[in-house]
């Protein structure tokens, strides 16, 4: 199937990226989960497995994204790290939070509810990558990671990368403590910036200002998106900092053939 089948609530980054580059995140329409996985006007589209939802319906959703995509995604077992892996050499560990290909059979995925997901092309279309970007991601090196290994693959220390910073928690509903902060210091000189302090030794923190400082270490200026927020928008957002109990979005970026 084509892009022209995606669920219309579905979103689609708007980046200046060559046509063969496709990418989407699900929201929580389209599938048939139920109860707090569910969604307004339907069932809901929760594709994590560890979430609670019940199994075999979350396999229904992994199988109505299938239906879109033209191969099997690359799930991957995020553990909040900086590893990226090669999504089409199966036997790589799959413990990681970002995958890169350059290989228009495989699909690089993934789950997201709240952390952000950042999409990654090169100029030329050679290459595209994504990564589960929240601030235990950030303050590894995910998104740094993620650039490097794509121009180490192109064999181009300095091929032009853009980057789509997808739905996550907003500037004003990410309460964090001194302790992000701290961590987030440690990568990034110019982080505090990206905080503002609420009393109590309390902070909101941006995480599409800190990617974007966190690109800019990697001298990637092409930057879109970021101004989604999933926390606020509850009716198309699963959120784990919100509901606790909730479900998972897919972040999907491919190569067309």
């Amino acid at each position: 199937m084509t892009q022209g089948s995606l669920h219309p609530q579905w979103i689609v980054p708007d980046w200046d990226v060559p046509a063969r580059v496709r990418a989407f995140v699900t929201t929580r329409a389209g599938g048939v989960s139920a109860g707090p996985f569910g969604a307004a006007d339907g069932g809901g589209m929760n594709i994590g497995l560890a979430s609670g939802d019940d199994r075999d319906v979350v396999i229904e959703n992994r199988r109505r994204l299938r239906a879109v995509l033209p191969g099997e995604p690359r799930w991957l077992r995020q553990v909040h790290g900086a590893t990226v892996v090669d999504a089409a050499r199966p036997n790589e560990p799959a413990d990681a939070d970002a995958a890169f290909t350059s290989d228009a059979r495989v699909i690089c995925v993934v789950s997201v509810a709240d952390c952000m997901p950042v999409f990654f092309a090169d100029g030329n279309a050679r290459c595209v990558a994504v990564a589960h970007a929240g601030w235990r991601g950030m303050a590894a090196g995910v998104i740094q990671n993620s650039v490097r290994t794509m121009r180490k693959h192109l064999r181009e220390p300095d091929a032009r990368i853009l980057a789509w910073l997808g739905p996550a928690i907003g500037p004003a509903r990410f309460e964090v403590g001194v302790d992000v902060l701290a961590a987030m210091c440690v990568r990034l000189p110019l982080a505090a910036e990206a905080f503002t302090a609420i009393g109590n030794g309390k902070f909101v923190a941006s995480l599409p200002m800190l990617a974007r400082q966190a690109l800019a270490q990697v001298a990637v200026d092409d930057v879109a998106g970021g101004d989604l927020c999933t926390y606020s928008d509850e009716a198309r957002f699963y959120s784990y900092r919100r509901d606790r109990v909730t479900g998972r979005h897919a972040a999907v970026i491919w190569l067309d053939p």
